[in-house]
């Protein structure tokens, strides 16, 4: 299987998860391929998971969901990013905080916002 730049894998043992830099073979941990993480665009609930893009002055905030994600050590999400032609920018999150994070960039077509929950994998937003 090819491995391409930019997906993200999870090792099903350890929980550690990689972003993939360079297209190449497939990542593997513990003595085991990691399991690629699909990139959701859709949540069943239709609230919690799916990044939602709103334009500030100066840039962009996204929040994780229309309703807020729990951000619990069990149950948050990990990180937000903004990948913008070869520019990828990350804000990581720890639990407890607010699941948003405030990017210097203003938003524009093409663009793909993603968040990673540690246990609902990747959602993906494309603009």
């Amino acid at each position: 299987m090819g491995v391409k730049r930019l997906q993200i894998y999870k090792c099903d043992k350890c929980d550690s998860v990689v972003e993939i830099l360079t297209a190449g073979a497939a990542p593997f941990c513990c003595g085991e391929a990691m399991k690629l993480q699909v990139e959701n665009t859709q949540d069943v609930s239709k609230e919690k998971h799916v990044p939602v893009v709103e334009e500030i002055p100066g840039g962009m905030k996204v929040k994780v969901g229309s309703v807020a994600h729990p951000m619990t050590v069990e149950h948050h999400i990990a990180w937000i990013e903004v990948i913008n032609g070869d520019y990828v920018n990350r804000y990581h999150l720890t639990p407890g905080a607010q699941p948003e994070a405030v990017f210097n960039l203003a938003p524009k077509p093409g663009m793909i916002v993603r968040e990673y929950c540690n246990l609902h994998g990747l959602w993906v937003t494309k603009l």
